[in-house]
């Protein structure tokens, strides 16, 4: 059974169960388990897994070795997400934060405004994977990028989604009204229409560097330990 063609430059390899996954794909499925163990918010991994029966998917071996880097990288931060203390999951919220006070400020100021904090509206995007969020077949494309570029695919999928419903999400009066705004920008065709959608989080949110959100990540999460 195949997954999805190539795309935004990725590329999946499956193999069916006649053959032995290698080891660090073995550690996924580990990876996997240990979030579906870590409760009920954690799932997303395992359920995206245990809903392609008989299909390893993991990106090839680049020269350098860049396809495993990514994975072993995207795999590292998710699974911070899953930590007791969820402080990945705080730290990569607040990034998305800053990004949108960057790229958006019109939404940053509306958030701010009504004292909206992230985690309300993004936190099942982060926790989920987009699972159960965005329709499978978008999922399916989205995590085959995850794991050859790496996390940074998670904040493109994210302001994707609020740049292009910005005039939608400006519309809101109150707290519960932005809240239900950014449940309903995840649905309709512009996600059904997962090619269109997959293209559009390479152009949408313009340039996105690893680095970027690195520096943010560092400062983010300096600044929620210092909050204790």
């Amino acid at each position: 059974m195949g997954l999805h063609p190539p795309f935004g430059g990725c590329e999946c390899r499956c193999y069916g169960p006649s053959v032995q996954a290698p080891a660090f794909h073995r550690q996924t499925l580990a990876a996997a388990r240990w979030g579906l163990a870590g409760g009920a918010a954690p799932r997303a991994p395992g359920v995206l897994l245990r809903r392609l029966p008989g299909t390893f998917c993991f990106p090839p071996q680049r020269r350098g070795g860049q396809g495993r880097s990514a994975w072993v990288s995207a795999l590292v931060r998710v699974a911070d997400y899953y930590s007791p203390a969820m402080l990945g999951l705080q730290t990569d919220q607040e990034v998305l934060g800053e990004l949108v006070r960057t790229k958006l400020p019109a939404v940053a100021a509306l958030m701010d405004g009504h004292g909206v904090l992230w985690t309300l509206v993004v936190s099942r995007w982060f926790i989920c994977l987009f699972v159960d969020i965005l329709p499978m077949e978008t999922v399916l494309r989205i995590w085959d990028c995850l794991f050859n570029e790496g996390s940074k695919i998670i904040f493109r999928v994210a302001l994707t989604l609020i740049k292009q419903h910005q005039a939608f999400i400006l519309e809101a009066t109150s707290v519960a009204d932005i809240c239900e705004r950014f449940k309903e920008i995840t649905r309709g065709s512009f996600v059904t229409e997962c090619h269109t959608f997959m293209q559009k989080i390479f152009t949408e949110p313009g340039s996105l560097s690893m680095a970027t959100i690195i520096r943010l990540r560092e400062s983010c999460r300096a600044r929620l330990q210092a909050q204790g």
